[in-house]
């Protein structure tokens, strides 16, 4: 079942949604050669305390940090750890909290140090795939436009789109209905209505599409080694369009 916010639950997903927004781009700064990802999380933590918001993910399905840390071929869920990162290699920062009752979810993919040309050019596709995406959010547009808008982009790009893991509705659960596949066909699913509030978030390969979940039962990685970045916003439908909560 999907469900329909208020003007009112709007107002007050924004603020969840722009807490996560400012931690991110904190993180940002924070992405270099020899920070651990456990260095990440610790931030994360103790910003989200800060602004007296709980960190969505600590504990959610028996996840054990508050970030997700999702590094070269890992696509998503990527569990923080002491090794150092490493000039060269592009990290996968997912985040979420619960504010006021409402969650908010975002995720960016970030370089370190110096990387190739083929790692930024990953990077930069992914996430204008994302806004490809963003566009087709309006009143009466179908959920398929917002997953072929994805696919279009990345496919003529010479990428492919994961089809194992999706977006999702958001409000007062982290997952709730529906389902977004970064990938189908224009004009099919339900019809977007105002009042929908969707975490919108593109996992894109730099080969294969194929994926497979480490031993640890969450790190998802490439199953040919190669490359992949993630981009997400928090994004409700309006009258006007679509707005985009996680943004700073």
């Amino acid at each position: 079942m999907i469900i329909l916010k208020s003007q009112r639950e709007i107002d007050r997903m924004r603020k969840s949604c722009s807490i996560v927004a400012e931690i991110l781009e904190g993180l940002r700064s924070l992405v270099v050669p020899g920070v651990t990802t456990l260095d990440l999380d610790r931030f994360a933590s103790a910003e989200a305390l800060k602004r007296k918001s709980k960190c969505a993910f600590k504990g959610y399905s028996n996840f054990p940090n508050s970030l997700c840390c999702s590094l070269n071929d890992q696509v998503v869920h990527g569990i923080p750890n002491n090794s150092p990162l490493k000039s060269g290699d592009i990290i996968s920062l997912d985040f979420g909290v619960i504010y006021d009752d409402f969650y908010g979810d975002a995720a960016v993919t970030i370089p370190v140090g110096n990387v190739t040309a083929a790692a930024s050019k990953l990077i930069s596709v992914t996430e204008a795939s994302l806004y490809s995406a963003i566009q087709m959010a309006v009143p009466d547009n179908r959920l398929g436009d917002i997953s072929s808008a994805v696919q279009k982009y990345v496919e003529s790009k010479g990428y492919s789109v994961v089809r194992d893991f999706v977006g999702h509705g958001i409000g007062r659960n982290l997952h709730e209905d529906p389902q977004i596949p970064n990938y189908g066909l224009p004009g099919k699913g339900v019809k977007l209505r105002p009042g929908m509030v969707l975490a919108i978030e593109p996992m894109i390969n730099e080969k294969s599409y194929e994926v497979r979940v480490l031993e640890d039962n969450w790190t998802v990685v490439t199953c040919d080694g190669g490359l992949s970045a993630h981009f997400e916003h928090t994004v409700a439908i309006t009258e006007n369009g679509p707005e985009i909560l996680t943004r700073i």
